[in-house]
């Protein structure tokens, strides 16, 4: 399913052969360029959206906005590809002040308030569990995929949960993929900028078996490719799909749809989330960055 030089070959070594029953569920789709925000302050705008187990909160900046938890149930993360954003953090386990751009947060639970500052893009990643946010969702309510199980935390990170910055600014390496980062609840892959269109030739379909794939474009042309299995019951097929969207956007890839993603235009941006983090890309040797910080789950292999 992966062309030779994709570093996800190895992977499918490790997969399993599935059958699945339906019925499935489609994709949830926010074309943000042409929606309206959710949120909006003075210099800045928000979009949200969730899926089975996130909500993503993207905010365009161009001035100052503070967005505060009280009582937070869990990590969450925070993140902007833009180095002239300003990061202002405080919690009770660690402040930053005056903080570049181009890192990502991963911010400790209970009360924190974060502060950003410039013009750009800024993006916040929070579990399902917070049921205010999901209320503030365009899609607050979505069908329930059969194909998920029941989320679970990942283990406690070494030393305790505290603010944990990480620099995107991470040279690529032959046989890794992307820049992946991860914490106990969600997994984040901020893939390289891509400086021209995908070849079509090397086009990566394949499918997860039981979790979702957030695709958030900050940058750029994309079309997303779906195509579900046939199952005895003709009456659960649905049609193929071709999702074009614009930046910014967030398209939930749902299992166990086959997908692929081509971009289309010059100078791309495309980060992949997942809930919880993804074993596979666990276990791959140097392909999570901050992997000394967060110990594996104790959980089979997919």
């Amino acid at each position: 399913m992966f062309d030779d030089s994709d570093p996800r070959k190895a992977l499918t070594s490790m997969a399993k052969e599935r059958s699945f029953s339906g019925p499935f569920c489609g994709p949830e789709v926010g074309d943000f360029s042409q929606e309206p925000p959710q949120l909006t302050g003075d210099g800045w705008q928000a979009w949200m959206m969730r899926c089975t187990n996130l909500v993503v909160r993207l905010v365009r900046l161009e001035g100052a906005a503070t967005f505060a938890r009280r009582g937070q149930l869990d990590e969450y993360m925070v993140f902007s590809t833009d180095a002239d954003v300003r990061f202002d953090i405080e919690t009770a386990k660690g402040t930053v002040s005056d903080h570049p751009g181009n890192h990502l947060f991963v911010v400790p639970p209970g009360d924190s308030t974060v502060t950003v500052r410039g013009t750009g893009l800024v993006s916040f990643l929070y579990t399902t569990r917070s049921a205010d946010l999901v209320a503030q969702c365009a899609n607050p309510e979505i069908p329930a995929n059969p194909n998920i199980p029941p989320f679970q935390q990942w283990p406690d990170p070494e030393g305790g949960f505290r603010l944990r910055a990480y620099d995107l600014d991470v040279p690529e390496e032959p046989g890794r993929f992307g820049r992946i980062f991860r914490c106990t609840t969600m997994m984040v892959n901020v893939l390289p900028r891509f400086p021209a269109p995908r070849d079509a030739a090397k086009v990566s379909p394949h499918y997860h078996a039981s979790f979702e794939q957030v695709s958030l474009t900050l940058e750029g042309d994309f079309e997303h490719f779906l195509r579900w299995p046939w199952t005895s019951d003709m009456a659960e097929w649905l049609p193929d799909m071709h999702v074009r969207c614009a930046s910014p956007s967030v398209t939930v890839l749902p299992p166990p749809a086959i997908h692929t993603t081509l971009w289309t235009s010059e100078a791309t941006q495309i980060v992949d989330i997942f809930s919880p983090p993804r074993m596979d890309f666990s276990t791959k040797d140097g392909w999570v960055l901050n992997a000394a910080d967060y110990p594996l789950a104790r959980t089979e292999i997919e």
